[in-house]
């Protein structure tokens, strides 16, 4: 991979198998444009990376908030390891300029590429933990991840959004909020959903995630920021 050095040293990790760190920046759309290519996309990385991280998140949080139930905890869990939480922590730690895409998919900067760059994050964990182990995939969380917790917990960001947006839009306009899915991509064991809030006939927030749920959770905070309703 082009630059994995420079990578490595952003993150902190120097990997043994490059070609492991490749595969964790190649989306499947990249193989269909270069089938001379032997490795495979970052799909299984991904899917390994997903449960590395949610133990890595769940053990941090149940250790630093004794006191906190595990329905707060689930709360905070789900607000750090949300599409768009992750898909900003990879492009801060420059994984964008990385990605290994297809020509049609490198030329999307948008909701699309916040789905890819927070895939990415999940099979980065993936790929250090199967090439280092499980300390070294922690100490990457703990570098990039868990710092933003203190602001998801300050700024209440694990609080429901979609409540908190009804309660608000009945209070100042007297209408409840309805959600619609606008996009519903990937294989069944993988699913995105992009869902749009609406304000009466106004569509508002646009939110990303795995499940409908976490979609129309983030297409609710977005509702609550555009409107300044925070």
């Amino acid at each position: 991979m082009p630059g994995s050095e420079e990578f490595e040293k952003a993150i902190g990790v120097e990997f043994v198998d490059k070609e492991l760190l490749a595969q964790a920046f190649t989306h499947r759309s990249y193989l269909n444009e270069h089938r001379e290519l032997t490795r495979g996309h970052n799909e299984r990385l991904e899917f390994l990376g997903d449960a590395v991280l949610e133990l890595i998140v769940t053990r941090y949080l149940f250790d630093r908030y004794p006191k906190q139930d595990e329905g707060d905890l689930t709360s905070y869990r789900s607000a750090l390891v949300n599409t768009n939480t992750l898909s900003d922590t990879a492009a801060e730690v420059g994984m964008n300029q990385y990605l290994l895409l297809s020509r049609g998919e490198a030329k999307d900067t948008g909701r699309a590429r916040s789905y890819i760059l927070a895939n990415t994050y999940e099979a980065v964990v993936g790929a250090i933990y199967m090439d280092r182990g499980y300390d070294e995939a922690k100490g990457f969380v703990e570098r990039t991840l868990l710092p933003k917790i203190d602001l998801i917990v300050e700024e209440r960001a694990f609080v429901d959004s979609k409540s908190r947006l009804q309660e608000i839009a009945q209070d100042k306009l007297s209408i409840t909020p309805t959600y619609q899915t606008q996009r519903e991509s990937g294989p069944d064991h993988d699913k995105r959903f992009e869902v749009a809030a609406y304000i009466g006939d106004e569509r508002a927030g646009i939110g990303l995630g795995k499940s409908k749920q976490e979609a129309e959770q983030a297409a609710a905070r977005a509702t609550l920021k555009l409107k300044n309703w925070m």
